[in-house]
């Protein structure tokens, strides 16, 4: 299971940006809990009500997973184009979520058929990459959009283009994703 310490990150992360006066020791968490020090993808996921609030994050590591969450946790409070930044009003409402991703592989397909036997509905994550277009769905995203046809179409929407582009066969990348999500209010801060 995914440490919580992820979660008490990015709630550290967001209130450090609501509130000028709170930190929180950054070194003392590399030397507490070494995997931080590791390259990491991670996405950070709010939701107020149940509703998406935001969700910014990483598809491929490039940077420590500490500064990959903490960056994101911010990104996705307060720069998700989406919305509007967050407000300290909202946070008894919020629910935290920090995924950490696989490095992505290229998945090998013959077709749109194919491709749809190919991905396994609520595990696989999927980025779409064609010329200029681009977008990824967490596999979380199946709850809303259960098969594969429709994960895939509006997949295809997300990155600006439509069903037809898997006709041009863009390259399709799977990952997986161990998550861990908790209200707000639970997660204790660092």
């Amino acid at each position: 299971m995914l440490d919580s310490v992820l979660l008490r990150i990015a709630k550290s992360a967001i209130l450090s940006r609501l509130d000028d006066s709170y930190s929180f020791d950054k070194e003392k968490l590399l030397d507490e809990y070494p995997f931080l020090k590791k390259e990491g993808a991670a996405f950070v996921t709010l939701k107020c009500n149940n509703d998406l609030r935001g969700c910014i994050g990483s598809v491929v590591a490039y940077r420590i997973l500490l500064d990959d969450v903490i960056s994101n946790a911010v990104s996705a409070g307060f720069s998700d184009p989406r919305f509007q930044p967050l407000t300290a009003d909202e946070l008894p409402y919020l629910t935290l979520e920090v995924s950490v991703l696989s490095e992505p592989e290229i998945l090998e397909y013959e077709g749109f058929e194919d491709l749809c036997k190919k991905i396994t509905p609520h595990v696989d994550g999927l980025i779409l990459k064609h010329e200029i277009y681009q977008g990824t769905f967490l596999p979380q995203v199946w709850k809303q959009l259960p098969t594969p046809k429709l994960f895939l179409e509006h997949l295809s929407m997300k990155a600006g283009s439509s069903l037809a582009i898997y006709e041009e066969h863009p390259t399709i990348y799977r990952y997986s994703v161990d998550a861990i999500e908790e209200d707000f209010d639970e997660v204790l801060p660092l």
